[in-house]
């Protein structure tokens, strides 16, 4: 029988729709988690071993937040340590990944942190031996954390109440429900990528948003099974990234008590709303210098493509849709951008430039680096391209209004090519920036090589050009004082 545009079209929804019905009795019946990522590689970002996590805890003072060291990390952290670290008022305990400075490496006085994009995890930091900021950072002497916020990566929350308090959930179970998720999307993308490769249809036809509904609607009719995502920017910015900092310091121990930081996309947003709330209320952000890579405060007067968010967050605020599934649909898109007709080959040059990055660490990255996000996180997001930038979730705190406060080094590196946050976009939160305490630098060259979005942390180049600028940078701010 003949496949018809429109009987594909509208098949999509009802094979997602066994796909999550399977997935998510599977978790009413078990765990009640929400898979973290819908990779789908030869090596799933989940581990498939049967052996739970093997936690010793342990706690300094009994008003601090709970937390755990893992004795037997899963092998897809390759990290030298995974810890853990509890957050009040709320069941999550977000994952740090510690990288150690060998033996060689020069003597730091300050511990690092590193801090992701929207809705990703700690591989984007260390992709490979090869192309790991976060090792190449250990290498240069700094005591290196990654932070996996609520709902991304390996953070985990506790099971119900009534089924075991102490016990928590293991990476096999996430991983076989994941598995079965990603297999459907996979499978999908692979029998629409074959009938476009016979057919010459424009990619209208397939239009992405139309897509993102029909996926969307279909989630939410399995999500009410399951805990809600109902936590913001501010909840990131307010409990997650202080509960990280104040466990970080109590096991580096640095002398005057202080953090260096660097964020990519939304972690450096988070490194500026830091600054922004520490300089309107008075007070210390116990940071010793920062660096952001590809992030700005206020995006309305750029091109950026980010503007992708608008229609994301138009579907999920109507139907009250909890979360967006990021990792499953560019999972389902991938086949699409990668190999003929190429449908969706414009997702490539938004993560790395033409020849930036390895075809097989790209697809590491595209497969097992994207999360679910919850709705609320996209629509306060979307605050920066209207008229005064990124808010709080009250709509009456401009972060960008406090900017000029901070008083602590900063590098914002943009990249030439990048589309999701261009040169003028970062330009316009490096403008309200004390001058003589914030240096810009722009990476690529118009004979290349070029920079988009990723390749500040993860392109080929960027071990000889952007992380060199960075330990230089952070060296000089790195003293006691």
């Amino acid at each position: 029988m003949a496949t018809t545009t429109a009987t594909l079209y509208h098949q999509l929804p009802s094979d997602i729709r066994l796909a999550t019905c399977t997935l998510f009795r599977s978790f009413n019946h078990r765990h009640l988690l929400i898979p973290q990522c819908a990779g789908a590689s030869s090596r799933p970002y989940f581990s498939r071993s049967t052996t739970p996590f093997r936690l010793l805890a342990f706690s300094t003072n009994a008003n601090e937040p709970f937390v755990e060291k893992v004795s037997d990390k899963p092998p897809i952290c390759s990290a030298d340590e995974l810890h853990y670290v509890s957050v009040a008022n709320c069941d999550w305990r977000l994952a740090l990944w510690r990288y150690n400075p060998p033996p060689q490496a020069p003597t730091r006085n300050h511990p690092l942190l590193l801090l992701s994009g929207v809705g990703t995890n700690a591989i984007g930091y260390d992709l490979s031996p090869g192309s790991s900021f976060a090792r190449y950072m250990a290498g240069q002497g700094f005591d290196t954390w990654i932070l996996e916020v609520r709902g991304a990566g390996l953070s985990i929350s506790p099971v119900k109440k009534e089924d075991d308090l102490t016990r928590l959930a293991t990476v096999w179970d996430e991983s076989k429900l994941v598995t079965k998720l990603t297999e459907t999307f996979m499978s999908l993308s692979e029998r629409l990528s074959g009938f476009l490769s016979q057919w010459s249809v424009s990619p209208q036809l397939f239009d992405l948003q139309e897509r993102l509904f029909s996926t969307i609607d279909d989630f939410q009719k399995q999500l009410d099974l399951i805990v809600q995502y109902d936590w913001d920017f501010d909840h990131y910015l307010e409990e997650d990234v202080p509960a990280a900092m104040e466990y970080i310091r109590a096991q580096s121990k640095p002398k005057d008590g202080k953090l260096l930081a660097i964020g990519h996309s939304m972690g450096g947003i988070l490194l500026y709303a830091m600054l922004s709330r520490c300089g309107f209320e008075g007070r210390e952000s116990r940071l010793a210098a920062i660096v952001t890579l590809a992030s700005s405060l206020d995006y309305t007067s750029s091109k950026s493509t980010l503007k992708l968010l608008l229609p994301l967050a138009d579907p999920a605020q109507a139907l009250n849709v909890p979360v967006v599934p990021l990792g499953a649909l560019l999972t389902a898109a991938y086949p699409l951008s990668s190999s003929p007709p190429y449908v969706f080959s414009w997702l490539n040059n938004l993560i790395s430039a033409e020849d930036m990055m390895h075809p097989e660490l790209l697809k590491k990255l595209v497969l097992n680096n994207f999360c679910t996000i919850p709705a609320k996180l996209i629509l306060q997001l979307t605050t920066a391209f209207r008229e005064g930038g990124l808010r709080d979730r009250s709509g009456k705190f401009f972060y960008k209004d406090h900017i000029h406060k901070c008083n602590i080094p900063m590098l914002a590196i943009a990249g030439d090519q990048d589309l999701i946050c261009p040169p003028e976009a970062v330009e316009e939160t490096v403008k309200l920036l004390p001058e003589d305490l914030v240096t810009y630098k722009v990476f690529g060259e118009p004979s290349g090589p070029h920079y988009a979005h990723y390749d500040l942390v993860g392109g080929r180049m960027a071990v000889e050009q952007v992380y060199p600028c960075i330990v230089q940078f952070l060296g000089r701010y790195d003293s006691v004082s």
